[in-house]
């Protein structure tokens, strides 16, 4: 069974537009008075479902099921939405280089389905008994294309430009991820209580883009006042 993909073509490509944008290459300045930009992102409309029927590897993937496109909880918040700045000329520090980031094959879904990282290496995992093989796509371009027959492989691999990049699986149409590669760090994923904080922001007029795969991005602009909090909060709305 081959998947739907939850964005169409265009939103894809608006996106990667979006986040790649070549106009400005950021800088690490020290930031005084930063401000920042929090709120909560939502859901009222009827969550969308899509139904999975699992043909091989069932032992692990599991018994067909019907699973939501939007995560949706409590007072309609909506889980792992992403939330970014674009055009952002200098600010804070990227956060302290630790563990190179992670795309997991576990149970024959993406372990994290929805992750934000700054371009750079990339480590592909296969946690699962069986074949998987991982495809990453800037738009309709491979961005890589990974083959992990075996229980405990890691690959690495590096997404070295900014931009949207969808994975799925070759061998389990069903498989869905998305990893958004970021040129500056203001950005925040939400939990599952739909909240998000993006913090020590250079005071200034900003465009700031909410997105989630099933509903696409959206834009808006965003002024940050020294020493406060700008609220902001996203009702997603299905173009």
């Amino acid at each position: 069974m081959r998947k739907r993909h939850f964005f169409s073509e265009f939103f894809i490509s608006a996106a990667v537009m979006t986040m790649a944008s070549p106009a400005l290459s950021y800088e690490v300045s020290a930031v005084t008075g930063g401000g920042s930009i929090e709120g909560v992102i939502v859901y009222r409309g009827t969550v969308p479902t899509q139904k999975i029927i699992p043909t091989k590897d069932v032992e692990v993937c599991g018994d067909p099921r019907e699973e939501p496109l939007i995560r949706v909880g409590a007072n309609q918040a909506v889980e792992s939405a992403v939330v970014y700045l674009v055009e952002v000329a200098s600010g804070k520090d990227w956060p302290a280089a630790g563990k190179t980031p992670e795309l997991d094959n576990e149970k024959c879904r993406f372990v994290p389905e929805v992750q934000v990282i700054a371009p750079g290496p990339l480590d592909v995992v296969n946690s699962d008994p069986m074949l998987h093989n991982t495809h990453g796509y800037y738009g309709k371009r491979t961005a890589f294309n990974l083959a992990l027959p075996n229980q405990g492989q890691r690959i690495p691999t590096e997404l070295p430009r900014p931009g949207t990049v969808r994975i799925d699986c070759d061998a389990h149409g069903w498989m869905e991820g998305w990893i958004y590669v970021v040129d500056n760090p203001y950005y925040a994923v939400t939990g599952a209580d739909g909240k998000f904080s993006i913090t020590d922001i250079p005071p200034g007029d900003y465009k700031l883009v909410a997105v989630q795969p099933f509903i696409g991005p959206m834009e808006f602009s965003v002024s940050v006042e020294g020493g406060k909090a700008t609220k902001l909060d996203i009702e997603l709305m299905k173009k």
